[in-house]
């Protein structure tokens, strides 16, 4: 009989010479002005950013508007503190939070690409933009959509089933992935490798703001130092010479190295590619040295098992000629879709047991069983009945709302997303990004099914099915702890956001409709990429009309057989690397990578090695993993500079440019 390693005892080590946060409230009246600030500035600065270069704000408004407000405050003799300055990161990241085809600025975003569906010539071209129902879009005769304006009478039922389901999905995520923190970071004790970038970032500024430059504000301003310069390389010269010239001036391959084409010849099927940048080589820095080992392998077995595939048959859909991302998507729906599926049960299974085996070593005193359940004191927490009730009633609105508007489609697959498949895929990401950094998706489950059921209409793409993975709202509980700050100050900040955030999308999307259509001349992106991506929605919709194109691909994509070869690989893998007590993470790792694009586990295992073996001996073994969130949590900030100024350089030349001197 062998013993089962414990994870924990692996991947705690990153929090070493953690200090002990005492929990404050981050939510007073400059969390307010943050809101507002980045419901005026940032959300039009961001939808416009991604209508004309398909990118988002990201990092660029997180710590562009902390470096302000910190600024501000010190001209003001007055000091952030670390929990006030996290509250303005995370808001900042979920009002800048972007949906499909590179489209932020809020949830009303999704009206702006359904008026573009609704009279897109794909839609036409499948035969269904008169089966698009009124709950989406106004139909393409109508004066809402020839007049562009989201003010009429003609848009209230979309306008008021976003403005609901934003409410449902923003409390379902904040409930949810509240339990799914408790269940990962208070009972299975798992370590968020990268929630203390954000948490140490914050805590570096906020010793700026107060005046003491301690070695974390020091090793902040390095990785800041390192993002300016490249991300000015990476970054800032593609922005503005794409703004100034016909062709943007590329220095470094952006996302990546696709080498997938000169690889063929003798690497069958493999999606061969390498990312240019310092992320990943910071990454490496952070992640747990047997995380990156597990990842690398994984991406080495793909990558010299994927010929070996295609000489049996298996990926059948590749052919030479093809690049990274095609080969990637076809060799998905062939083979490592379902796979994944199956690893990714694996690690749910692997949770499971991991907490049955801790309840059950502590079966002796009851009361030691459920102390993990008691949270700390003061950092406040909610009592986790309201928690499940509140998940549980949403729920049920779901499943309601989604039976009321698709009332053909069977309401037992409504039931099983909402209450089983939600919460397993989603505490199974959680899991994931707890030891590895990296969380967990499961492709295709939701159209497969649509397929699958014998359902006929379009309808049902449309409906807010209850199917989502909130396995990263874990993490961000986790970087809310680290930081100090009270878990009732994001409660209050979500309910100050919600209204902002609406009100904000709601205008900025109609004034910047007006401008211009979308897509246009006037927006390159969305002009360049809405078609591509319209063909393919409609391919997929088409598939359960009973006439038009039959995604016979989709179909078959679902492979049970691989399904459950890939749930053994991985429930087989771990019990083999415990019984000998060899490090279990790195079946974590490998599941994390296997079967995916290659292009960022080299530069990660550089990194890693480099942390392990030069710099941990450097800087000592105890402080070097204190030093390398903040270093990553600056780099995220130099290059969130760069984008921002380029951006600002681009709205002004976009401006000015039609202008007649």
């Amino acid at each position: 009989m062998f013993r089962m390693a414990d994870v924990t005892d692996e991947v705690r080590v990153v929090e070493q010479g953690k200090d002990e946060p005492e929990f404050v409230d981050g939510f007073n009246m400059k969390t307010v002005i943050g809101v507002l600030f980045l419901g005026l500035f940032m959300i039009p600065g961001s939808i416009y950013l991604n209508l004309i270069a398909g990118q988002s704000l990201g990092p660029a408004a997180e710590w562009t508007t902390i470096i302000l407000f910190t600024e501000v405050a010190r001209r003001s003799f007055t000091v952030l503190k670390r929990q006030e300055i996290y509250m303005l990161y995370y808001v900042a990241a979920s009002l800048t939070a972007g949906v499909k085809v590179a489209l932020s600025g809020g949830p009303f975003a999704s009206l702006i690409w359904n008026q573009y569906f609704i009279q897109s010539p794909a839609a036409k071209a499948f035969g269904i933009a008169d089966q698009i129902p009124n709950w989406i879009a106004p139909p393409a005769s109508s004066e809402a959509i020839i007049n562009r304006t989201l003010f009429h009478a003609a848009w209230v039922p979309a306008i008021l089933l976003t403005a609901a389901l934003y409410v449902f999905s923003r409390a379902s995520a904040f409930s949810l992935g509240y339990a799914l923190f408790r269940l990962t970071a208070d009972v299975e004790r798992l370590p968020f490798p990268l929630a203390p970038v954000a948490a140490e970032g914050a805590t570096a500024l906020a010793e700026s703001s107060s005046g003491r430059e301690t070695w974390r504000w020091r090793a902040f301003s390095i990785g800041a130092m390192m993002g300016l310069v490249f991300g000015a390389f990476y970054i800032g010269i593609p922005a503005l010479t794409g703004a100034l010239l016909t062709e943007p001036i590329t220095l470094l391959p952006i996302p990546f190295i696709d080498l997938t084409r000169n690889t063929e010849s003798f690497l069958s099927a493999s999606a061969v590619a390498i990312e240019v940048g310092l992320a990943p080589i910071l990454t490496g820095f952070v992640l747990p040295f047997w995380i990156i080992i597990g990842g690398v392998i994984g991406s080495l077995l793909t990558l010299f098992f994927n010929p070996f595939l295609y000489n049996l048959g298996v990926l059948k859909t590749w052919t030479p000629g093809m690049d990274t991302i095609q080969t990637t998507l076809v060799n998905d729906i062939d083979f490592w879709m379902s796979v994944r599926i199956g690893t990714g049960f694996a690690v749910a299974l692997i949770g499971v047991w991991s907490i049955i085996r801790g309840l059950w070593a502590r079966r002796g005193t009851a009361r030691a069983a459920l102390r993990p359940l008691a949270p700390p004191s003061g950092r406040g927490d909610f009592p986790l009945s309201v928690i499940f009730g509140v998940f549980l009633l949403l729920t049920v609105g779901y499943v309601t709302l989604s039976y009321k508007l698709v009332p053909g489609f069977p309401i037992l697959f409504f039931i099983f997303y909402g209450f089983i498949y939600t919460p397993l895929s989603s505490y199974a990401s959680a899991r994931m990004q707890a030891i590895t950094g990296t969380g967990l998706s499961f492709p295709m489950i939701k159209e497969a099914t649509f397929i699958l059921s014998g359902y006929r209409g379009v309808a049902i793409w449309f409906a807010p099915i209850p199917i989502f993975n909130y396995g990263g709202q874990a993490q961000a509980f986790r970087e809310i702890e680290l930081t100090g700050t009270k878990f009732t100050s994001v409660l209050k900040a979500e309910l100050l956001m919600i209204p902002v955030l609406l009100f904000c999308s709601l205008l900025f999307w109609h004034f910047i409709w007006g401008m211009a259509p979308i897509p246009s001349q006037a927006y390159p992106y969305a002009q360049k990429f809405w078609q591509q991506s319209a063909t393919m929605d409609a391919l997929w919709y088409s598939s359960t009309t009973g006439s038009g194109v039959e995604n016979s691909d989709l179909a078959k994509a679902i492979k049970f057989e691989y399904i459950l070869s890939g749930a053994g690989f991985g429930l087989l893998a771990y019990g083999l690397l415990a019984a000998f007590n060899l490090p279990v993470m790195l079946i974590f790792g490998i599941i994390s990578t296997i079967g995916t694009i290659s292009q960022g586990f080299l530069p990660q295992f550089a990194g890693a090695l480099l942390s392990r073996y030069y710099l941990e001996q450097r800087f000592g073994r105890e402080m070097w993993p204190r030093y390398t969130p903040v270093l990553l949590a600056g780099y995220s900030c130099g290059t969130g500079l760069v984008g921002m100024a380029t951006v600002a350089i681009a709205l002004i030349s976009k401006t000015v440019s039609p202008l007649v001197y």
